[in-house]
């Protein structure tokens, strides 16, 4: 019998997909530390979550600021005396979105800074811990990247190449965790009802209309949720290293 509640991390979780897996998981059975930067919502996220079951800690952090990662891990480690799950959802999208040619190399560094690098270390200092204090419940880092690992998108190729890279990066790790028992997935939404997407749902509607998502809807972000609470709890352990496509099939090449 578990004594303690499991505890995770979500990296950008006070609003949309990050914050649809912090509420999943706090459904079921886990402590919530939410590393954001959006830090007005702060109160709303601790009645929330905590309306939930699940206690409840903040870091205001930018993750694309290695020194901020030590921190970070410490704060998890001293509010719940563990670490049983990392999601990675803090990303940006492209700073402009226009013709690759065009692309300025401080709008591809702020992409890859964030989105890869940044997440690329936190991973590896948030694994140092689960390594150095295993517990009596699964462990899991699960990453969200995007259709766009795998599909172009000229017009925003910085955001592109970051989760393709981050992609790379998830299978790696998979690797090296394998041998010591912690899961580790990628999960890549399609077309997801967010704040980051409420300025294209004019245009996505009717991509969505014409037949690009073959569900014929948006997904949601409690879509996204659903998805990390169950590879949290350790259902799906021996699928580590798996691609989860959450994207009502967008994905699916056809004719």
């Amino acid at each position: 019998m578990r004594l303690t509640r499991p505890a995770a991390i979500v990296t950008g979780g006070a609003r949309g997909i990050g914050l649809a897996c912090a509420e999943a998981l706090a459904d079921t059975g886990f402590d919530i530390l939410i590393a954001d930067l959006a830090d007005q919502t702060l109160d709303e996220l601790a009645t929330d979550i905590t309306a939930r079951g699940a206690k409840f800690a903040y870091v205001r952090c930018d993750i694309a600021n290695l020194d901020n990662h030590a921190a970070l891990v410490d704060a998890a480690t001293n509010a719940f005396g563990r670490i049983d799950c990392l999601v990675n959802n803090a990303g940006v999208g492209a700073v402009v979105r226009g013709d690759l040619l065009e692309l300025k190399p401080e709008n591809f560094d702020r992409a890859l800074n964030i989105n890869l690098r940044g997440t690329v270390f936190l991973s590896q200092a948030v694994a140092k811990a689960m390594l150095a204090a295993p517990g009596d419940h699964p462990k899991s880092i699960i990453t969200i990247t995007s259709v766009s690992a795998e599909m172009a998108s000229p017009e925003r190729s910085d955001y592109c190449v970051s989760k393709a890279g981050l992609s790379m990066w998830v299978k790696n790790l998979a690797l090296r965790l394998a041998p010591e028992n912690i899961g580790v997935f990628e999960l890549r939404p399609g077309i997801i009802r967010t704040d980051m997407t409420a300025g294209v749902t004019a245009k996505y509607n009717a991509l969505i209309d014409g037949g690009l998502v073959p569900a014929k809807r948006w997904g949601e972000a409690s879509d996204i949720g659903a998805v990390v609470a169950t590879l949290a709890a350790g259902k799906l352990g021996f699928s580590t290293g798996s691609i989860i496509n959450v994207d009502g099939a967008l994905s699916v090449p056809r004719l």
